[in-house]
């Protein structure tokens, strides 16, 4: 029997990996004779590549364009065929220079040129990871770098962003790239807002990105046009989805999720799910003890389909005991309880000081997986003595 240690990352100080790197050889420490199998999770934002990476897909490098234009060192993860495309690093709010917020300018551009190396690569599936991301034009910028032309009254193509959308007034689709239609896109996203309205994209995320009021106001109106446009069209002949702007998770990533599923004809499904499907974790469950998750901190969010409850309920259904590990806590233990996780163990409780929480993670992590340890498998010790 063994222990899994799942966790995702510690955002601002650890990766995923070096979360479960920590969790190990805290636990070695402690109770050398338990073998710890790692295996680091996503939930289709930022770290879903490396933690396919860490499964055992092969890494992939890519050159794109970033998300206001600037080339930016990029891969996807591959394996079997099946593609793993993580927005988040090509068209993030990581990747924007000096960290500086472009509601109406930033583009998913890149993420269509990562999409379509994975097309050359002569994948079969692409999954699609849209978490973090920079921008708000519908994957404008995605269609474009997959062969779709937006034009503006003139019959010049459209700038990046979405505040160019605001001009749109016609989307060519016939020279999308043709190998998407042999090609199964899913797209990783827990969010279920529609693209425009009060709950869509630019309401809801487009003041994340840096939009104003006004910002929003003008976003809202360009993604319905964008829509409306894109629905008076076809795609190689065959009639896009013309009602895709209403589904749940259309306004997903600045609406990345309207695009994927209108004109590359993708599939929306639980991020979570998705990725430890393929990251093969039900078989990493098989003879565990206990699972180990986590994240940097366990609050509300957490419960709305975050990797640390998904990793949870999939050890539920297995059966397996689950504790967490976490910079910080602010979920109730009952809370925590009615998640699936029978325990919390966050650097918080023996270091107070949220700054050095950040700066020395991984020495406090270890401190916590030892404690964990001797909680959780101390009786496993004494059998072993």
């Amino acid at each position: 029997m063994h222990v899994l240690a799942a966790p995702d990352k510690f955002k601002g100080s650890l990766t995923a990996r070096e979360v479960a790197e920590r969790i190990a050889v805290g636990i070695g420490a402690e109770a050398p004779q338990v073998q710890v199998v790692q295996s680091p999770v996503a939930d289709g934002g930022d770290g879903t590549v490396d933690a396919a990476l860490a499964a055992g897909f092969d890494r992939v490098p890519v050159r794109a364009e970033g998300p206001t234009g600037e080339p930016v060192e990029t891969a996807f993860a591959v394996r079997d065929g099946v593609a793993m495309v993580e927005m988040a690093d090509v068209s993030g709010l990581s990747r924007l220079p000096q960290g500086r917020l472009a509601a109406l300018d930033a583009s998913s551009y890149g993420t269509g040129e990562v999409i379509r190396a994975a097309l050359e690569h002569r994948c079969h599936t692409v999954v699609l990871g849209i978490g973090g991301s920079a921008s708000t034009d519908g994957g404008a910028g995605m269609v474009q770098a997959l062969g779709g032309r937006l034009l503006d009254s003139a019959g010049e193509e459209l700038a990046r962003g979405g505040g160019a959308l605001g001009r749109l007034a016609r989307a060519d689709l016939t020279g999308l790239d043709p190998r998407l239609a042999k090609t199964r896109v899913i797209v990783a996203s827990d969010v279920d807002n529609p693209l425009t309205g009060p709950q869509g994209a630019a309401a809801v995320y487009g003041p994340q990105k840096g939009a104003s009021p006004d910002d929003v106001e003008f976003l809202d109106a360009a993604l319905s046009r964008w829509a409306s446009l894109v629905a008076a069209t076809t795609n190689h002949g065959e009639s896009v989805s013309p009602a895709a702007d209403k589904l749940p998770g259309a306004g997903a990533a600045g609406g990345v999720g309207y695009g994927a599923m209108a004109v590359l004809g993708a599939e929306l499904q639980p991020g979570i799910d998705l990725i430890l499907d393929l990251l093969g974790f039900h078989e990493k469950l098989e003879g565990a003890r206990l699972v180990i998750t986590g994240e940097g901190s366990l609050d509300e969010q957490t419960l709305s389909g975050k990797a640390p409850v998904g990793v949870a309920t999939a050890a539920a259904a297995a059966g397996v005991p689950v504790v967490a590990v976490c910079g910080r806590s602010l979920l109730t233990v009952d809370r925590l309880r009615a998640a699936g996780i029978r325990q919390a163990y966050a650097l918080t409780d023996i270091e107070p000081d949220l700054q050095r929480c950040l700066t020395e993670a991984g020495p406090l992590l270890e401190q916590r997986a030892r404690a964990l340890a001797r909680d959780w498998l101390y009786d496993r010790q004494e059998e072993t003595a």
